[in-house]
């Protein structure tokens, strides 16, 4: 009898320790501090996971760039440094164009063309991404992005000079067509950049200028709803397919409703953060006729500049657009 008492025991501390050993922790690297609702939904979709997983998969979330910077989240993904992450899919426009659609300036300005969009480019991103050995979980658009300056800006000709944030090729390249100095800055470090003086102009959204506390640094935010980018959560596919199939089906299904529940946070954050941008004394303004015709026009050289450049998956993701 205490014999097998003994020997059950053991079987059981030993099932025990191989649960224990399946276990897994991967750690997820993303770029906004954790009040910005995309982070909200990641660590949402981070429980997600562990909850129909049994703990299983823990998904460790290292927001605000404290594990790797913006830049470098795409390719410590793709080499396997990490198993997931979540950049803001622009980033990849040196990679290949396509990337940068939803970041053309008056191409999608409504919630709906961005849907659109997003299943127009979808394929074309999921193959590229599969060729850099990375797979979309999921992808969710920050509201239509604003001009923040520290002067009132009616007309292009305002902006010339003016020290741009920039942080990635689409908006390097609007900073300069419209004449001002583009200036690297990653979201974390806006506010010393603007008091510094290092910038004195941005294109971002609301969740953004509110998040950062915009009212301490400058003046005006213009609502001119040039565009509606999203950031995108990728996932190794050699770390993917290590999993067993039940794990894989809990993340699948978590993506997809993180994506679903992500949407629906950005329409919901574009209005509350507008109003707080005005509750703590920023002077939020319509555009006038004259800078929307100046900014029309930089948008419509991008696009033709763009159209050069993308070829073929240019060409076929807007024609599917347009449909």
């Amino acid at each position: 009898m205490f014999v097998s008492r003994y020997f059950g025991g053991a079987i059981a501390a030993l099932a025990g320790l191989a649960v224990t050993a399946q276990a897994d922790t991967w750690d997820m690297p993303t770029p906004y501090p954790d009040a910005t609702f995309h982070t909200v939904n990641i660590h949402q979709f981070a429980k997600d996971v562990s909850e129909a997983t049994d703990g299983a998969l823990e998904i460790k979330v290292h927001s605000a760039g404290s594990l790797f910077k913006h830049p470098e989240i795409s390719k410590a993904v793709r080499s396997g440094q990490v198993p997931a992450g979540e950049f803001f899919l622009s980033l990849l426009a040196n990679d290949n164009p396509a990337f940068a659609a939803d970041g053309l300036p008056f191409l999608a300005t409504s919630y709906e063309d961005a849907e659109r969009l997003w299943a127009a480019q979808k394929d074309v991103i999921e193959g590229l991404l599969d060729a850099q050995g990375m797979m979309a979980l999921y992808a969710v658009p920050w509201p239509p992005q604003g001009l923040y300056t520290t002067k009132e800006v009616n007309s292009v000709a305002d902006l010339a000079g003016l020290k741009f944030r920039t942080n990635n090729a689409t908006l390097e390249e609007f900073a300069n067509l419209a004449g001002a100095a583009p200036t690297q800055i990653e979201v974390p470090d806006i506010p010393q950049a603007f008091s510094t003086g290092r910038v004195e102009a941005m294109i971002t959204s609301p969740s953004t200028g509110a998040n950062s506390k915009a009212w301490d640094f400058l003046t005006h935010y213009t609502d001119i709803q040039a565009w509606i980018p999203k950031n995108i959560v990728v996932v190794n596919k050699r770390a993917f397919r290590r999993l067993d199939e039940a794990t894989q089906t809990a993340i699948l299904d978590a993506a997809a409703a993180a994506e679903t529940r992500g949407w629906e946070m950005s329409k919901a954050e574009t209005s509350a953060k507008v109003a707080i941008l005005k509750e703590n004394g920023i002077t939020v303004v319509e555009p006038s006729d004259e800078l929307m015709t100046g900014l029309r026009a930089i948008g419509d050289t991008m696009l033709e500049n763009w159209k050069a450049k993308a070829g073929a998956d240019g060409e076929a993701l807007l024609s599917a657009y347009a449909e």
